[in-house]
Order: C-alpha cells, then structure tokens, then sequence
C-alpha cells in the first residue's frame, strides 16, 4: 500500500495560492525570493525519487500549462513523469501525461489507488481535497514548507469547518533564507483537555 503526502507551500497565515488563474489574486509567485538551490535539494527529496500526483483539476490546468514546456530541469523531469490521478468531470480533455481521471467517487477512488503497490502519492495545490481527504483518514503524511509572509488574501490550506484531526511531528529543517520545513503524520482525532 502506498503512502498520500501532502506539499504544500503556504504562507505564515495558511495560503497556498500561487497565482491568479483567474481569481483576483495579487502576489503570483510570492515563493520565488525565498527559493535557494538547498531549499531545492530538500523539495526533491521531500518529494522522492518516483512518485505519482494526486492533482485537483485547477491545480493539473495549471501544472500542464507550465510543466511539460518548461526547460529540463530535476523537479520538472520528475513531475512529467509522474503518473497525474487527476480529479475531474472532463476526462477527455486530460493531454499531459500520463494521467488517470479519478471519478466522482473521490474516497473510494483513492482508497483504490492507494492500495496499488505503485509510488507514493503527492498531492500539492489542490486545495479543495485537501481537507475532505483529511477528514476520511487518507492522508499519511503532510510537509509544510512554510515561508515568512503574510498574504492576507487567497486561498487557504484548510477549508473553513475542516474537521478537527491531530498530527505527530516528524522532522523540522530550518533554511537560512527563513522558510521552514515541518513534516506530520496523520495522529487520528483531536484530543482536548
């Protein structure tokens, strides 16, 4: 059985976003001061030497937009060749390869792909599954890579109303250039005092 990690890059205040695609956002690339060649390092190895992507549609149009013409280069060649379980209504219009369509049946869908003796799972972006994946018990691991600023505005790792869960720290690497990577595994249900 393989693993579902969850990357993500957010912000101080839990943003995620990127970039605009079409909403009215206005910090489009706000990693990119932060970015140094050991963060880079560390991003691969967070994502592993073979993997597969568990992508929301929005998050697969924009990745197939940039990635398969971007210039060769390690991230790149690794997300290319990952197999794309891509959520969706429209099949059909899935060309950046290779790529499965998940169905409307999301949990036992990935329930399904998860039992498959292939790579791990990433699923970066893809804010609407995020917490729906949490909530069901599927996600074993989330990297949060998180960077000094505060958006104020955009959207957010967590879903408002996202079911309370608990997670156990596995490893915290500090960069000089002040993002932090925390990594959790999944802990099961909030414990209160």
């Amino acid at each position: 059985m393989r693993k579902l990690k969850i990357i993500e890059h957010i912000s101080l205040d839990g943003v995620i976003q990127h970039s605009a695609d079409g909403d009215d956002f206005a910090y489009s690339d706000w990693t990119a001061p932060y970015r140094t060649p050991a963060g880079r390092e560390a991003m691969l190895a967070a994502y592993g030497d073979k993997f597969d992507l568990l992508l929301g549609r929005r998050t697969y149009d924009i990745w197939s937009g940039f990635w398969p013409q971007a210039p060769s280069n390690p991230m790149g060649d690794l997300l290319n060749a990952a197999t794309k379980y891509v959520v969706t209504h429209h099949p059909e219009t899935l060309e950046w390869g290779p790529c499965v369509a998940v169905g409307p049946n999301l949990i036992a869908d990935v329930l399904r792909i998860k039992s498959q003796d292939d790579p791990d799972l990433v699923l970066s972006g893809s804010s609407t599954l995020t917490s729906n994946l949490l909530e069901h018990g599927l996600v074993d691991e989330v990297l949060l890579a998180v960077y000094p600023v505060l958006l104020g505005t955009g959207k957010r790792f967590f879903a408002e109303g996202s079911t309370a869960r608990a997670f156990k720290l596995i490893n915290t690497q500090a960069f000089p250039s002040g993002i932090i990577f925390t990594t959790y595994e999944f802990a099961g249900s909030l414990a209160t005092g």
